[in-house]
C-alpha cells in the first residue's frame, strides 16, 4: 500500500482520485511516498527516504526546495491549466476594474450613507469623477501565451478587443489553442509600444523578475494599464509606483499586495484570489492526485517541473525506472548492468530536462533489489525505483 501525506486541505474530490484498497492518505502518515500540498512551505522539511514524489495542487512551486529534491531522486508535479479558467475570469475582471474606476467609486458611495433623499442628487452631481473608457478597440497585450495567458487572449478578443501576444517559449499546444486573430508580437518592445493595457502571464525566473521596471515602462503608451496575476515579483514595485504618479501609468492591478503598494493612487491590490474558487481547488486537487497515482504505479512522470516529462504504456509486468544526473554513458551503463543480471529489455525510453535525466525500461524477468542497487550504485544515478 502506498501512503500519501497531505500538508493542507486538499479538495474531497481530489483526493477520491487515490483507490482506498491501494493508497492510505492523511496529514499523520508517517515515511510517506508522496505529498500532495497547496501553499505550506517545505523548505525546512526533513524529506524521509520514503518519499518518492510530490504533487503541488496549484502551478507555482516556490514553496517547495526544488534543487533538494532533485538531488534526493524526489520528482515534483504541478498543475499548469488546473487553474487557468480561475485566473482568466479574473484577469478580464481586471482590465474592465482598471478602465471603469468602479473600485473607487463605490468606496466613495458608500460615504453618502446617512444623507437621505440627497444620495441621488450627489450621485449625478459626482459620478462624472469616475468616468471611465470602454474596452471594445483597445489594445491588450498579452505577455506569456501558456494555459492561462492563451484563454485571456482568446476571451478579450471576444470582448471586441485588439490583442497582441508574446511568447518566445510559445508551444505547439498553446499554438493550436490560440485565435488566429490575436497579433504575433516579436518582441515584448512592440507589445510595450502598442498597447493599452498589457497583462503578465509568465513564470517568475531569473530572467522575468522585474520584467516590468522603470526601462520597459518607458517604451509603453502614456496612461498604460497594467495588470499582474501572475507572480508580484515580475514587477518592480519601486519603478510602477514612480510610474503611477508621473501618470505614465494608468492603473496597476495585482493579485500580490504588499505593504509597499497598499493605499498608493492607481494601485488596485485584490488579495491573491486567483485561483481561489471551488472549481479550480477542485480541479488542481484532482490533476495533483492522478500525477501521484500515475508515478507511483507505473512511472510515468507529467507535469514535472525537476525532471523530464516520460509516459510509457506498460508492455511488461516488471518496470525500472532510474532518475539521473543529465551525462553521458547513463544508458549503456543503466542497460549493461540489467543485460549482466540475464535481463532482458523490451521497451525503452529516455528524455533529459537541463541537469536531470530519466530513463524507463520495460523488462522480461524478475529484477531483484541486488540487481535494482547494482544500478544505483553506477556514478550520477540519483534514484531507482522497481515497478513489478
Amino acid at each position: 500500500m502506498f501512503t500519501i501525506q497531505t500538508l493542507n486541505k486538499i479538495s474531497p474530490v481530489g483526493m477520491d482520485i487515490f483507490d482506498k484498497q491501494k493508497f492510505l492518505c492523511g496529514n499523520e502518515v508517517a515515511n510517506p511516498d508522496g505529498i500532495i500540498v497547496r501553499s505550506a512551505s517545505l523548505h525546512e522539511m526533513a524529506f524521509p527516504p520514503s518519499l518518492k514524489a510530490i504533487a503541488r495542487a496549484g502551478a507555482g512551486t516556490n514553496n517547495i526546495p526544488l534543487d533538494k529534491c532533485s538531488d534526493a531522486g524526489i520528482v515534483v508535479f504541478n498543475t499548469p491549466g488546473a487553474n487557468a479558467n480561475a485566473v482568466k475570469e479574473l484577469t478580464l475582471f481586471g482590465i474592465l476594474l482598471s478602465a471603469r474606476r468602479v473600485y473607487p467609486a463605490m468606496t466613495w458611495v458608500q460615504s453618502l450613507a446617512g444623507q437621505g433623499e440627497e444620495v441621488p442628487k450627489l450621485v449625478e452631481k459626482e459620478k462624472g469623477r469616475f468616468v471611465g473608457p470602454e474596452v471594445l478597440g483597445k489594445k491588450l497585450g498579452v505577455i506569456g501565451l501558456g494555459a492561462i495567458g492563451v484563454m485571456v487572449a482568446n476571451a478579450a478578443r471576444q470582448l471586441g478587443m485588439e490583442v497582441y501576444g508574446y511568447d518566445p517559449y510559445l508551444s505547439v499546444d498553446a499554438a493550436w489553442n490560440i485565435s488566429r486573430s490575436i497579433h504575433h508580437a516579436a518582441t515584448a518592445k512592440e507589445v510595450y509600444e502598442n498597447c493599452d493595457f498589457i497583462t503578465i502571464h509568465v513564470p517568475l525566473t531569473g530572467d522575468t523578475r522585474h520584467m516590468i521596471n522603470s526601462e520597459s515602462i518607458a517604451m509603453m503608451k502614456h496612461g498604460v494599464r497594467i495588470l499582474n496575476f501572475a507572480r508580484g515579483e515580475l514587477v518592480s514595485n519601486e519603478d510602477i509606483l514612480t510610474a503611477l504618479e508621473e501618470r505614465q501609468v494608468r492603473c496597476y492591478v495585482t493579485d500580490f499586495p504588499c505593504d509597499a503598494l497598499l493605499g498608493k493612487p492607481g494601485v488596485l491590490a485584490i488579495p491573491h484570489l486567483g485561483a481561489s474558487t471551488p472549481e479550480s481547488e477542485d480541479n488542481c486537487a484532482c490533476m495533483a492526485a492522478q500525477e501521484l497515482v500515475d508515478y507511483l504505479e507505473n512511472g510515468n512522470i507529467r507535469n514535472s517541473v525537476n525532471f523530464p516529462d516520460v509516459s510509457m504504456p506498460r508492455s511488461t509486468r516488471t518496470r525500472v525506472a532510474v532518475l539521473h544526473r543529465n551525462v553521458p554513458a547513463m544508458i549503456s551503463g543503466i542497460t549493461n548492468a540489467l543485460s549482466q543480471a540475464g535481463i532482458n529489455i523490451q521497451n525503452m525510453t529516455n528524455k533529459s530536462r537541463r541537469d536531470m535525466a530519466y530513463t524507463v525500461a520495460d523488462v522480461d524477468g524478475t529484477v531483484t533489489d541486488a540487481v535494482a542497487d547494482r544500478i544505483a550504485a553506477i556514478e550520477n544515478v540519483v534514484r531507482v525505483n522497481l515497478y513489478r
